[in-house]
């Protein structure tokens, strides 16, 4: 995906205009990456917060402890990809994001690192930060 074409893929984001259909685990780190990039993890996580929970009530899915917006996976996402965007500031955003996504990140097993499936799916995870039960997630970034 062009930055271009990202940049209007998170418009629609904004827009709460994605079809449930496509929102996919592809575009959840597409949306998360550009997010990070565009604001840095902080600022990026506040509006993740706000505009999956809005993109989901909008696809009529509901936002509760059983479904819908996951506090835990998207907050290790975020740190995650920041990390990982991080680490070659020379490339183009569009070139380190591509990257970022055609290796282990893009899996969506990349938690099952750091996550007991157990403590990942629970209530708990959902509502809130958890910190992993494995392999500790990178740092936090500095603040921009």
């Amino acid at each position: 995906m062009t930055e271009a074409e990202l940049d209007a893929f998170a418009a629609r984001f904004q827009a709460a205009d994605i079809p449930r259909r496509a929102w996919t685990h592809q575009a959840h780190l597409w949306i998360g990456a550009w997010h990070v990039h565009r604001f840095g993890a902080e600022e990026a996580l506040l509006r993740l917060r706000t505009g999956i929970r809005r993109l989901n009530e909008a696809n009529g899915v509901a936002n509760t402890a059983e479904g819908g917006y996951h506090e835990t996976i998207t907050a290790a996402y975020v740190r995650l990809l920041a990390s990982a965007l991080a680490q070659d500031g020379a490339r183009s955003f569009e070139v380190r994001v591509g990257a970022v996504l055609a290796g282990p990140l893009g899996d969506k097993a990349a938690l099952a690192r750091h996550y007991s499936p157990e403590l990942l799916m629970s209530s708990r995870a959902r509502a809130g930060w958890v910190a992993p039960d494995r392999e500790p997630l990178p740092d936090p970034p500095p603040s921009r």
